[in-house]
């Protein structure tokens, strides 16, 4: 019988990911009552504020000074997608665009040809703890495709369908189509530009939850070719085909085999990744991926000389109130609103 795992490696506060996939980050920060600036009620002094990864008091202000989050910054040739678990994002970016999202929701940026956004986490409850979890993806782009016009688009969580399996012993698997399809659902459409746009890719994004002991059978992906990980993020214990692994994991699984799943005595959530690679030559370095060096040197430039349109906020970081529902304004003025 063919053995469906292909290798497995430890999961850090950063994914290991295969082409398309750039880069994949697990964020899950148990923040406190919010200020009146909606950043934390708690004291923030012995954090490297700038820089606070540590995860002092289970929760990290990242780029921030006063509101957690990710003041603005720049992106050339790939996509972001953002799944926010729990939670609130406010983004702001070049183009004048902005939205608050989470709960379930999910942005796709498309960054192309140049984009500086923010990605800012307000703490609108004052009265109790702000839990924030999400996962960011990196999804690259065909060289053909790096120097489209940014943009993003928005999954709202009652947009994306999520399907439900059962096993012999009526302990059911619940499965989100954040990008691709399975059986009868089919994830909203990708950006246009998108490598997950084109049906021969076979991008999937998935997001699944088994009950305690529950078992399901992952089907195989369309080809060999196609490259697939399995992150084994929570619960006690997992076993794909013939290999447990009582511990978070991210599994390499061949693309053609199905990969049976049995959970272990606690509820199992795992997310797979997978698409046929791009097979492109990959320059990266920071927030610029390209095909070759004198590419990424030519982003370096051209942000330098433009920043990629300027920033037309007030300050590096906005957030958009605290009595704002969830909504995204557009760059060409076109908005969706979104009762919380």
């Amino acid at each position: 019988m063919t053995d469906v795992v292909l290798d497995t490696a430890p999961l850090g506060f950063q994914w290991p990911t295969v082409d398309p996939f750039l880069f994949c980050v697990h964020h899950d920060d148990q923040y406190p009552a919010g200020n009146e600036k909606l950043g934390p009620a708690a004291s923030l002094a012995g954090r490297q504020i700038g820089q606070d990864f540590e995860g002092v008091d289970g929760w990290r202000m990242y780029h921030g000074d006063v509101v957690p989050g990710f003041p603005q910054h720049p992106h050339r040739g790939f996509e972001t997608v953002t799944i926010v678990r729990r939670g609130l994002i406010d983004h702001s970016d070049s183009l004048g665009a902005a939205a608050r999202f989470g709960r379930g929701d999910v942005q796709w940026l498309t960054a192309g040809s140049g984009i500086v956004h923010s990605e800012m986490f307000p703490l609108l409850d004052s009265d109790g703890p702000n839990p924030l979890e999400l996962f960011q993806i990196w999804l690259n782009l065909p060289g053909r495709d790096k120097m489209v016009s940014p943009y993003f688009s928005m999954l709202w969580n009652d947009q994306i369908p999520t399907l439900t399996f059962t096993d012999d012993k009526q302990r059911q698997t619940r499965v989100t189509l954040v990008a691709g399809a399975l059986d009868s659902g089919t994830s909203p459409p990708a950006p246009p530009n998108s490598w997950a746009s084109r049906s021969e890719a076979d991008v999937a994004i998935w997001c699944i939850r088994m009950q305690a002991g529950a078992s399901w059978t992952l089907p195989p992906a369309a080809s060999a070719a196609t490259g697939r990980m399995l992150y084994f993020f929570a619960g006690d214990a997992l076993q794909v085909g013939s290999h447990h692994y009582d511990s978070p994991r991210g599994v390499l699984l061949r693309g053609d085999t199905p990969a049976p799943l049995v959970a272990g005595d606690r509820e199992v959530e795992l997310l797979l990744l997978q698409g046929q690679p791009i097979g492109e030559p990959v320059a990266h370095y920071g927030p610029f991926v390209m095909n070759t060096r004198a590419e990424l040197q030519q982003a370096f430039d051209d942000y330098r000389r433009t920043q990629f349109g300027g920033w037309p906020w007030d300050n590096d970081g906005p957030v958009h109130g605290k009595a704002r529902p969830r909504f995204a304004r557009h760059a060409d003025g076109r908005v969706e609103e979104r009762a919380d």
